[in-house]
């Protein structure tokens, strides 16, 4: 699906940072590096932590201030990159919209699906693109095992195995499912990424072992089922002792025609076999292109062609919110101890943003989908 551009090919993006903290500084930063977008404020409500963050980034001229619309207004901005606190994506976004800006936003798009998709109303009733930036898709390593994936067939079972000791003094420590919540979905989405077919429901149960520093469970194991009927099974842990995984985690793909690892960093295994002879072609390690830039500077990266060329990159909002509603249905069966269908965590999140005091051009602008499916364009062909 592609939109007419909404920026001029042929100068530089102008972009507004809303949030000066730790994340929004390494978001200054690739921003600086960008040769394609041009940072021309900072929005935060310190102002004083806004000014450090240009000083230290060598941009003491920003423009810096607490309103998004007067610091786009008065900088001729295109877009912002919204690195705020999960619970003001919704409102910094509507704002922005409403102004006329595209977003790229901080994952998640919301803390819940049901604002997910009043973000998704208020851009289509902007007519803006508004972006998720899962920044762990952009890898070179990550689109060679997307390649490899395509050379073993169909694909029957797709697993991530995720071990890690992880620490994080704060809200994390005392959140009831720390693991699905602020780190599965970046499993969840790449599994999205590299099946390209979309979840159908999910059976999962957590746990938290007597050494724990989190108050919730730290352990989960989720299995997943896909159109087409592949599963894909994760298996993740923020307490383990000693053998830890990548941050990506380790990934094996099962296929008709032979199966594909990746250790989440560089190593990539590929062995082909022919289903008529059972033969093998033997272990092949797959190239790596490494001429993209990845993590958050892949993300802007994709933002900016976005915006213009008027491409629908795969991280837009409606396309985005499956990986979060993964996490609500993996979140909710852990609770229940039930398989979860997808897409009744759908209907009850469309359900519940109609109904909430949610400002009411964004209670309109999401009625008027007349369904969650069709909002969301779910079973129709999109290009990738």
């Amino acid at each position: 699906m592609t939109r007419p551009p909404l920026v001029d090919a042929a100068a530089p993006v102008r972009i507004v940072l809303v949030g000066a903290g730790l994340m929004g500084r390494a978001w200054l930063g690739a921003l600086d590096r960008s040769q394609d977008a041009e940072v021309v404020g900072i929005v935060d409500l310190d102002q004083d932590l806004a000014r450090a963050a240009a000083d230290e980034a060598g941009l003491p001229g920003l423009v810096v201030g607490t309103s998004v619309t007067s610091v786009a207004e008065a900088t001729g901005a295109h877009a912002i990159v919204n690195v705020t606190v999960p619970a003001a994506h919704l409102p910094i976004a509507d704002e922005a919209l409403s102004a006329g800006l595209s977003v790229l936003s901080e994952k998640p798009l919301a803390p819940t699906v049901a604002a997910a998709l009043l973000s998704a109303a208020a851009a289509d009733r902007a007519g803006r693109l508004l972006m998720t930036s899962q920044n762990r898709r952009y890898y070179d390593s990550l689109t060679a095992y997307r390649a490899a994936l395509g050379e073993i067939g169909e694909i029957a079972l797709l697993t991530t195995e995720y071990t890690r000791e992880a620490h994080f003094p704060g809200f994390r420590e005392t959140m009831a499912h720390p693991l699905l919540v602020d780190m599965a979905i970046h499993a969840f989405d790449v599994a999205r990424h590299l099946l390209g077919t979309d979840p159908v429901s999910v059976t999962c149960d957590t746990s938290n072992p007597p050494w724990s520093w989190f108050e919730g469970d730290s352990v989960a194991n989720a299995l997943f089922e896909f159109e087409g009927g592949a599963r894909y099974r994760y298996t993740g842990t923020w307490t383990t002792r000693g053998l830890e995984t990548s941050w990506n985690g380790a990934w094996r793909a099962s296929g008709s025609h032979g199966s594909a690892t990746w250790d989440g960093e560089t190593a990539l295994a590929l062995e082909r076999v022919d289903p008529a002879t059972g033969e093998s072609t033997g272990l092949e390690s797959p190239p790596l292109r490494t001429t993209s830039p990845e993590e958050i500077d892949g993300s802007l990266a994709d933002f900016v062609d976005a915006l213009r060329t008027g491409r629908t990159p795969d991280t837009e909002a409606h396309r985005n919110i499956l990986s979060l509603a993964m996490v609500e249905a993996a979140v909710r069966s852990a609770d229940t101890g039930r398989r979860i269908e997808v897409a009744d965590v759908l209907e009850d999140a469309y359900a519940t943003a109609l109904t909430t005091d949610a400002p009411q051009h964004l209670r309109e602008a999401l009625a008027s989908w007349g369904s969650v499916s069709a909002g969301l364009h779910l079973h129709q062909t999109v290009d990738a």
